[in-house]
Parts: C-alpha cells; sequence; structure tokens
C-alpha cells in the first residue's frame, strides 16, 4: 500500500480531533474531487513499519478521538489488506478510540468485508459535483451518507451517525 500523508488534530474528517491516513488509489475517479492526486495507486510513498510507527503514534495522544482513513479510497482493491489490518490493530491498541473511514462504495457494496466491524462510521458513495454542500457535515455531496456502522450492524439496516 501507498500513502501521501498522516495529518493530526483533523476535526473535518470525523468526531472529534483525528489522525488521518490519506492513502493512494482510486478508481472513482469522481468529477471535482477534492484529491485527485490520491488516485494514482502508485502515488505516494510506500506505507513501511516507520509509516506505521508514525501512524500509531498519533493516534495515541488522549486528546485524539480515533482515525480516520480516507485518501484516494482506503478500500481500493489494493489496500484493503493493510487497511483491515491497521483497523484491526487500531481497535486492538486502543479500544477507546473511534476508526471512520471514507470511500467511494457504497455500504452494500462493501458490507460483507472484514473492514467493517472494525469500523465505527463510514462515510460511503461517490462524490457527486452537481449534490456538493459545502454546509453538509463531514460529506462533500447529499448522495454520501455517514453511516453508524454499529447500530448499522446491529439493526440490520442503515442508520445513519449524528
Amino acid at each position: 500500500m501507498r500513502y501521501h500523508n498522516i495529518t493530526t488534530d483533523d476535526m473535518l474528517n470525523g468526531d472529534g480531533l483525528r489522525t488521518v491516513l490519506w492513502v493512494a488509489g482510486c478508481t472513482h475517479n469522481c468529477k471535482g474531487c477534492q484529491n485527485p492526486i490520491t488516485w494514482d495507486i502508485e502515488g505516494g510513498l510506500p506505507f513501511d513499519d516507520v509509516a506505521e510507527r508514525e501512524l500509531f503514534d498519533k493516534i495515541a495522544p488522549d486528546y485524539i478521538s480515533g482515525v480516520t482513513f480516507s485518501g484516494g479510497d482506503p478500500l481500493h482493491p489494493q489496500n484493503r489488506g493493510k487497511i483491515t489490518e491497521l483497523a484491526k490493530k487500531c481497535k486492538e491498541l486502543f479500544p477507546e478510540k473511534t476508526v471512520w473511514l471514507y470511500t467511494g462504495f457504497t455500504f452494500e457494496e462493501i458490507k460483507g468485508l472484514e473492514i467493517v466491524q472494525y469500523c465505527d462510521v463510514i462515510v460511503d458513495g461517490e462524490f457527486i459535483l452537481e449534490q456538493r454542500d459545502p454546509k453538509l457535515h463531514w460529506k462533500g455531496s447529499a448522495n454520501q451518507r455517514v453511516i453508524d456502522v454499529r447500530e448499522t450492524l446491529k439493526l440490520n439496516k442503515i442508520v445513519l451517525f449524528d
């Protein structure tokens, strides 16, 4: 897997102050995407052991609410294995912290993936420029959903995160 950046103290990509891993690789190519530089699966830097230590060091402080996986698309087929491993490890090391994931895939397309069980919130769906609304919270276009994964799995129906 490759990545572009690890940011901290982010308040735009999930609830609370978060650490965000921006991965490389996206096949959705949404018109008006805010991060087209991340589309190339070969872009960015290799996500190696040093990057992994940096990620978990940045998640560790008490004031950090959790991690957000974004990009690109963390669920690009070449990213899924590593992102699943990182989300699982995050839940093991920091069970009180939340895992958010942004993907262009819909929940219905990915609900069977192992990664889903380690996520607290998934923001799903491709960005649609014509439905863009800067007033929306934690998403870019009206078609996207901010899904409470725990409640959705428990009730077996989509429950939106407040």
